[in-house]
């Protein structure tokens, strides 16, 4: 039986992988949807531009897409605050079901792309590892509106729901705005070009808390899995690398990786420091003979400066997922080797 994939939110750093990986499947189409569209594969991957906040537009987009099978919602719009986060994450996934569902008459799946926030990892310290069964927190959460849309709709349906949760994601995707390991790759490549030391710029206490981090290939297999095993259906799954780490053991090891030296810790907010270096990156850009990348491209500082003052452990159990049948692992340090890799052969960085 065919799977025809609709990918919404194709273009992000979780949605890039997920789509690639649907694409190397052999028994798997795949439609990406996302604000800017992208190119076509023939035979494999379509793309679809649309506006998501747009009923209508999302309605007369989607009206024609009868195969779909899966629906992987991926899609993430930023608003400063978390309460404004919740009008237009859920109008967006709710505008995909409405649109999607009267047409897709051989819909099986909807697989919602969540994270530690319906543990309230953003708002402080929390309880470690965090199980899928903890308590919820006070409201808002546009993940938790999300997955209780996700179940009442599903009542009595055929297609089943899945809700995974990973914690930061690892990826090499451009253009996003929660991309940890490009801002890493950039931080260091500016540092060496600019003369400095590499310096792990978050609050102290974060450089020793315990953490642990999600590659976008591994989460894209789960992301499959958790869509096709019966075991899986209409559930929540946390999926992360396997291993936990300290900033204070993996700084050196990234900085090692790049050939600069580490000096102590010093508290700084990323987006204030490189909000002037632009000019630096473009020179380092003709230095080096690199890709047209924009600044902006490669700017995740609020994210970056996010992560970076954790000063609390961040960290889930994922034991749910493996004792239900999913049983993949990604060592973290060689994950952002590989990541830092792909950005050097693509000549986004030196």
């Amino acid at each position: 039986m065919e799977n025809v994939a609709l990918v919404v939110g194709a273009r992000g750093v979780i949605g890039t992988n997920l789509v690639e990986h649907l694409a190397s499947l052999p028994d798997w189409r795949v439609i990406g949807l996302s604000r800017r569209g992208g190119t076509d594969v023939p035979g494999q991957v379509r793309h679809v531009a649309v506006d998501l906040l747009d009923p209508d537009d999302t309605r007369e987009k989607l009206s024609g897409l009868t195969g779909v099978t899966h629906v992987f919602y991926v899609a993430y719009q930023d608003r400063p605050t978390w309460a404004e986060l919740v009008p237009p994450n859920l109008a967006m996934l709710v505008n995909v079901v409405d649109a999607i569902e009267p047409v897709a008459r051989e819909l099986r799946h909807v697989g919602l792309m969540q994270g530690y926030k319906v543990y309230g990892a953003h708002l402080g310290p929390f309880k470690t590892p965090a199980r899928e069964d903890d308590p919820p927190h006070l409201p808002p959460e546009f993940n938790v509106d999300q997955q209780r849309f996700l179940e009442e709709r599903q009542r009595g349906k055929a297609w089943t729901w899945s809700a995974l949760r990973p914690s930061v994601v690892g990826g090499s995707a451009l253009g996003n705005p929660m991309n940890l390991a490009v801002a890493i790759a950039v931080y260091a490549s500016l540092s060496k070009e600019l003369g400095v030391p590499l310096r792990f710029p978050g609050k102290p206490g974060a450089y020793h808390s315990l953490l642990e981090l999600t590659d976008a290939g591994l989460l894209a297999k789960a992301t499959v899995w958790a869509a096709t095993a019966p075991a899986a259906a209409n559930q929540a799954f946390n999926i992360t690398n396997g291993d936990l780490f300290r900033w204070s053991e993996l700084w050196p090891k990234l900085g090692a990786w790049f050939g600069l030296e580490v000096a102590p810790p010093l508290p700084m907010s990323l987006q204030d420091v490189m909000a002037g270096k632009e000019p630096a990156w473009k020179q380092l850009q003709a230095t080096h003979g690199l890709a047209a990348t924009s600044f902006a491209e490669v700017s995740s500082w609020p994210f970056a400066d996010f992560v970076f003052g954790w000063d609390y452990d961040f960290f889930a159990d994922a034991s749910k997922s493996r004792r239900a049948g999913f049983h993949e692992y990604v060592d973290t340090e060689q994950m952002f080797y590989d990541i830092f890799t792909d950005l050097r052969r693509r000549r986004v960085i030196p």
